[in-house]
């Protein structure tokens, strides 16, 4: 059974409080048991990781290498737009993964266009509410599919 990583970066265990016209309405716990059925449902094991510290996303990152994981879906927050340390991360441990926001990065300030995390990624899927999450989840589904 394949095994995802979903780990989400700083103040993403604010969501539904932390600006609601932005982010949405629905928790982190909402998303994360969302995704539960819907992995068990795809056949893979899943499981998540939040963090407000970089060093905390970056050993969940090498944790999931050291434990073989098949794929990880991110959402670095406002690491996003500065983070090589979690971006080399990603490249050092070479699992598939995809990054993922809530919001519309490109559709906000400039300062939010930028990610130094994408180049590392598969690809970035933006500006779906909580339903970024299950189309990056459903792309990695696709791709174990066609090993």
């Amino acid at each position: 059974m394949p095994k995802v990583r979903v780990i989400n970066g700083p103040n993403l265990n604010l969501l539904g409080v932390r600006e609601p016209d932005i982010y949405g309405k629905k928790s982190l716990q909402f998303i994360e048991e969302s995704l539960k059925k819907e992995a068990q449902d795809y056949g893979i094991q899943i499981d998540f990781y939040q963090s407000n510290h970089e060093g905390g996303i970056i050993d969940s990152i090498h944790q999931a290498f050291e434990l073989k994981y098949d794929g990880i879906i991110i959402n670095p927050g406002a690491y996003t737009h500065y983070s090589y340390a979690i971006r080399d991360a990603i490249s050092a441990v070479g699992i598939p993964c995809v990054e993922v926001h809530i919001s519309n990065i490109h559709n906000r300030e400039d300062f939010r266009a930028k990610s130094v995390i994408a180049p590392a990624c598969l690809g970035q899927i933006s500006g779906f509410g909580a339903d970024s999450y299950s189309a990056a989840l459903f792309l990695i589904k696709r791709l174990f599919a066609k090993k």
